[in-house]
């Protein structure tokens, strides 16, 4: 039997999961944890259909409150920063380098070990890097 996906929205209420299935106007059914949203969803539609659970896929996408939303936002701003940081860090070592400056001074001006500046120094000599768009 081929396997067939369905979208599975759930919220909190008191202490449980309300789960709806969107392609199935009419399917609910509840969990007590996060975590077993998806199997509980999996197996109200293998009931409804009368077909093994195995070949039913879920996506789960539980409502959030504001503050995960917000925690998640900043979680991605960080790893965007944290990404835009360390390519400039390539890119000043690289033109320190070329430019004659010791390891141990680029590593003084940029707040890193020697070491640390080696290692990076190393890593972009090794790999092609991508030109930005």
């Amino acid at each position: 039997m081929e396997m067939t996906s369905y979208s599975v929205s759930c919220r909190r209420v008191g202490n449980w999961w309300a789960i709806s299935v969107s392609e199935l106007k009419g399917l609910h059914t509840q969990a007590r944890r996060l975590d077993q949203v998806a199997t509980m969803a999996r197996e109200a539609i293998a009931l409804l259909f009368e077909v093994n659970p195995a070949i039913v896929d879920v996506e789960v996408r539980p409502e959030l409150p504001g503050t995960v939303t917000a925690a998640l936002d900043a979680r991605q701003a960080a790893r965007d920063a944290d990404e835009k940081a360390e390519q400039a860090t390539a890119t000043a070592i690289r033109a320190l380098l070329s430019d004659g400056y010791t390891v141990r001074d680029a590593g003084a001006l940029l707040g890193l070990s020697p070491q640390r500046i080696s290692q990076i120094a190393a890593r972009n000599t090794t790999r092609p890097t991508s030109s930005a768009a």
